[in-house]
């Protein structure tokens, strides 16, 4: 780990604008002491300087697409092509992960193929559309390992949605996820709840 004047004196940027990358979410440092001394790692070295990882293998961008059902694969097919417009329009080498699984199931198959390539020094930045897109609960927490090993997220769409609209979409999925274990009268009845949900908020 390099503290950040040893960072700065081997790449030749700045403290001030390492900071001014921090605060402004572009270049975060791998650790951050309890005193908030920023440290940063050699694959955030590497990266800085263009080098390829000391494998020998250099990082991808991965574009990653997810929606909740199979109901929704227009959606997908949708996303999919608003993501790699954007990663064309920006010059990016790419690949693209795509999901059909609930934000809040953390088993979805191209989601952890997502997280070992991570965790193996083999993604350098993820686009997605949109923040949820990801998860919908414990973003911070992936966000955090990402830093860890030098990989960045970029959201294509930081449009805000309204608490209403968040907690609704929140209590979708929940319900949604529960209710499949669900059997006869009780199954019924969430998707009833469902239902009434999605419809309180297109009101």
């Amino acid at each position: 780990m390099y503290a950040i004047g040893k960072f700065s004196k081997a790449t030749g940027i700045s403290t001030s604008t390492l900071r001014r990358w921090d605060r402004e979410d572009k270049f975060k440092p791998a650790f951050v002491s309890d005193g908030g001394t920023r440290y940063y790692s050699d694959e955030q070295l590497n990266k800085i300087l263009g080098k390829t990882m000391t494998t020998g293998q250099s990082k991808v961008t991965i574009g990653y697409c997810r929606v909740s059902s199979p109901k929704q694969k227009d959606d997908l097919r949708r996303q999919e092509e608003d993501v790699r417009t954007y990663m064309l329009a920006n010059g990016y080498q790419f690949e693209i992960v795509t999901d059909i699984g609930s934000g809040i199931n953390y088993n979805n198959k191209g989601l952890n193929e997502l997280l070992d390539r991570i965790t193996d020094n083999q993604v350098d930045k993820i686009v997605i559309l949109h923040k949820d897109r990801l998860v919908r609960f414990g973003f911070e927490l992936i966000e955090n390992l990402c830093r860890k090993y030098g990989t960045m997220i970029e959201i294509i769409d930081h449009t805000e949605k309204t608490e209403e609209q968040e907690l609704v979409e929140d209590l979708v999925q929940i319900v949604t996820v529960f209710s499949g274990s669900l059997q006869g009268k009780r199954a019924n009845k969430a998707r009833k709840m469902i239902q009434e949900l999605i419809q309180d908020d297109a009101d």
